[in-house]
């Protein structure tokens, strides 16, 4: 079996059984009447680069270089249609992937390996996109609770910046096109979220909301705060130029009906 060029281990990782397996096996008992504890599982972790390396996925992390193997130092990115791309065929617990380009989640990592802090941004973001509502609310509510646990935090472990509610709602992807939650929802499709956002980050007036939205808010004991001296997230351009405006103007359908149409867009 090939072995990783960085740690010289098999590429192979050990995973533990989930909660029902574990319920399973719980059931058994040993001679000396204790349940058996359960085994981990192996399932290969293998990341075979152009180059001929194979690499651990997170070993390949720590050693990460955008253009050469960091083993052998040989070019591994090519390109595709204008784009650069970094090829590979990945093995893994959901099976082999051939010419798959991990540079995006390469450089995704890379960037948060530098600013941990902005994790929880990039997931806020994700959200957006996958139209989760709960997962929004409960992460601008988990705000206060972050809070309360830096207070009792050491030096060096309230160096890292915290992330409000307020920067979360208003957060730009530096690795993403400069894209806000506003954009990420249009460009979803996800209704739902971009009224959200509009109702928490915009100073559109209150009277412009279906009152739709504000039962939603009120059931999840959210409303609108001080917006006046804060950034109105529809005002937010992204790296081409663009507001979210302008994007819900390229998708048509419900936007130009139910936000175009009647301004609510509009700064």
């Amino acid at each position: 079996m090939a072995v990783c060029v960085a740690c010289k281990k098999p590429l192979e990782v050990e995973i533990e059984p989930d909660e029902e397996e574990e319920d399973v096996e719980m059931g058994g008992s040993s001679s000396s009447g204790k349940a058996p504890a359960p085994q981990p599982e192996t399932v290969p972790d293998d990341v075979h680069l152009t180059c001929g390396c194979h690499f651990h996925w997170d070993c390949l992390l720590e050693a990460y270089q955008i253009t050469e193997c960091p083993s052998c130092g040989k070019n591994i990115a090519s390109t595709s249609n204008g784009i650069q791309q970094v090829l590979c065929t990945l093995n893994n617990e959901g099976g082999i992937q051939e010419n798959l380009d991990i540079l995006p989640l390469l450089t995704e990592e890379s960037y948060l390996k530098a600013y941990p802090e902005e994790r929880k941004c990039r997931a806020f973001l994700e959200f957006c996109r996958e139209g989760d509502v709960k997962a929004i609310i409960g992460m601008l509510q988990d705000d206060s609770d972050d809070e309360d646990e830096d207070e009792d935090m050491g030096d060096e472990e309230t160096a890292r910046r915290t992330i409000g509610a307020d920067e979360l709602l208003r957060y730009q992807d530096p690795i993403g096109e400069m894209q806000s939650g506003l954009h990420a929802a249009v460009q979803a499709q996800s209704r739902e979220v971009a009224w959200l956002l509009l109702l928490l980050a915009s100073n559109l007036p209150l009277l412009e909301f279906p009152p739709e939205v504000f039962q939603e808010a009120e059931a999840m004991g959210i409303m609108r705060g001080l917006t006046e001296d804060k950034t109105d997230i529809r005002s937010m351009k992204d790296a081409n130029g663009k507001a979210a405006e302008d994007l819900a103007k390229e998708a048509g359908g419900v936007w130009m009906a139910g936000w175009i149409g009647n301004g609510r867009l509009a700064i």
